[in-house]
């Protein structure tokens, strides 16, 4: 039986190519990972095809108890080590995982992935399919870039997004409520940028 208060996410680092592979097996050990992807068009000079790459190369997500797993995981071909700080594994937040969750189902909105950590505005999304994600304006204008950093792996997403859905965080005060006026304007944002 499994105990779920035990259950953390961890980073896996995988061999280069072998993350659907790792994914696979882990799964077939009856272990719970998790394989961000991201769908694309590719074009060769013949035809076009959807293919699905991994949103961060040589890393999955598994949640395991870490005491009875660890072995089981480090035993699965194709992986090289757990992520972490020396030779402890860093946890994963359930938030983070939610987040990847919510960044591979607007694929066409992430524009690639940042290995270092962005200067800039820190900001929280007030609505649309990325709501509550918070992170990092690297660019101004009609369209803003987001960089949502994830500190556990040191990689970032680097997403579009309108101004008007994002809200500055001044230290790790939550959001002010937004005023009624402001509300509607984000709303009718929220439409434009779900019909594009």
């Amino acid at each position: 039986m499994i105990d779920v208060q035990n259950l953390r996410w961890y980073a896996l680092y995988v061999r280069s190519r072998h993350e659907k592979k790792v994914h696979q097996m882990l799964l077939e050990r009856e272990l719970t990972s998790f394989l961000p992807l991201l769908e694309t068009w590719k074009q060769w000079s013949d035809r076009k095809k959807k293919v699905s790459d991994p949103l961060f190369r040589g890393y999955v997500f598994v949640n395991i108890d870490m005491r009875k797993d660890h072995i089981n995981v480090l035993d699965t071909e194709g992986v090289v080590k757990f992520i972490g700080i020396g030779k402890k594994p860093s946890v994963i937040g359930e938030r983070d995982i939610e987040w990847l969750k919510k960044l591979v189902r607007e694929p066409d909105a992430v524009n690639g992935t940042v290995t270092s950590f962005p200067a800039g505005q820190k900001v929280r999304v007030l609505a649309g399919p990325f709501k509550d994600l918070e992170g990092v304006v690297v660019k101004e204008g009609r369209e803003m870039r987001l960089v949502v950093f994830f500190e556990s792996i040191m990689q970032g997403v680097e997403v579009s997004i309108y101004p008007d859905l994002l809200a500055p965080i001044a230290g790790a005060a939550k959001p002010a409520p937004a005023d009624s006026s402001r509300q509607h304007d984000i709303v009718a944002v929220e439409k434009h940028f779900l019909h594009l």
